[in-house]
């Protein structure tokens, strides 16, 4: 058999062989598809946190903590007498329905109107959380209360400073 002969027939073979064999069984398999919509949040403040008047008493003493509960209780130290109106802050969350959202607050410097270089630091006090419990503009509401420290050295004046707060879906 000559050697070209011999190629071809080995072609041939190998041609025949590919058109006999069976073909790969195809594959399937299938996938959940899920997706979560959820509103964007809303925030809005419904209420400004007051600490009333603040007479400092005499003497000399330091790290006086005054202070308003979320739900608007001022806890008043002996060295300071506490009047006026006291209100912790209210705000209003709304978003998507049965979704918790986490608070944040930064600390709020107060400045005295009079006089730009004093300041008080207020601490705010907010829940860490809340349930969004009712969709869209019903939302939830939460208060903000907080804490500063006073001194009889502490000068006199009207402080003010922005309390902001930040919510986030958990």
């Amino acid at each position: 058999m000559s050697k070209l002969f011999a190629n071809m027939l080995v072609g041939a073979a190998v041609v025949v062989a590919i058109s006999l064999s069976t073909p790969a069984a195809a594959a399937t398999a299938t996938a959940q598809v899920n997706a979560s919509v959820i509103k964007p949040l809303g925030l809005t403040s419904t209420r400004d946190m007051a600490f009333g008047s603040l007479l400092l008493g005499t003497g000399a003493w330091s790290n006086e903590s005054v202070s308003i509960s979320q739900t608007g209780t001022l806890t008043c130290p002996t060295d300071v007498t506490c009047s006026g109106t006291v209100t912790s802050a209210l705000f209003k969350v709304s978003g998507s329905n049965n979704q918790t959202v986490s608070i944040s607050t930064p600390d709020v410097t107060m400045v005295n109107a009079a006089d730009s270089s004093q300041t008080i630091v207020m601490h705010p006090n907010a829940p860490a959380s809340v349930a969004v419990n009712n969709s869209g503009p019903n939302g939830a509401t939460f208060g903000v209360g907080g804490s500063m420290t006073l001194s009889s050295t502490t000068t006199d004046g009207n402080y003010s400073g922005t309390l902001t707060v930040t919510v986030n879906y958990q």
